[in-house]
């Protein structure tokens, strides 16, 4: 079966790819979640709209990997966040919340889908959150939850 990627799938693709996988694998898990789209003729010309959109947000290379690795990783992220007695969270910390506080921080826009989050963060603390940039680049940092 041919389809189009439309988000990142580890082991497949970036989006805009078109990938030739086994029937069951696309029809059952690719298409329902939204990873995909099946491949025609006319939906060449969404591969290039988000060939389009990918190149814009994308880090360019590696140099510039480089250079948002050691950016985010001098900087001091705190996210408040709502929480009862004992630094227990209503809720937990989401990677839009993440990404928002390091922006907050003075970092740089950061893609939210590549985040690598320590498990579910459901109280104050310090974690440390790690961020692919490029293949060959990752950068990791501290998130300081703080009650607020």
């Amino acid at each position: 079966m041919k389809i189009i990627l439309t988000q990142e799938v580890s082991g497949l693709g970036t989006p805009g790819d078109i990938v030739e996988v086994k029937n069951g694998y696309g029809r059952n898990y690719l298409l329902p979640q939204g990873f995909a789209i099946t491949w025609t003729k006319g939906a060449e010309k969404q591969v290039t709209s988000i060939k389009r959109a990918r190149s814009a947000r994308e880090i360019r290379d590696l140099g510039h990997a480089n250079e948002v690795k050691a950016q985010i990783e001098g900087l001091k992220v705190n996210l408040r966040v709502r929480a009862g007695d004992g630094g227990r969270l209503f809720g937990s910390v989401t990677p839009a919340e993440v990404v928002d506080a390091v922006k907050a921080a003075g970092g740089p826009a950061l893609d939210r889908r590549r985040l690598e989050m320590p498990g579910h963060i459901k109280s104050t603390g310090t974690y440390q959150v790690k961020i692919k940039l490029h293949p060959e680049v990752a950068a990791t940092f501290d998130l300081n939850v703080v009650q607020g």
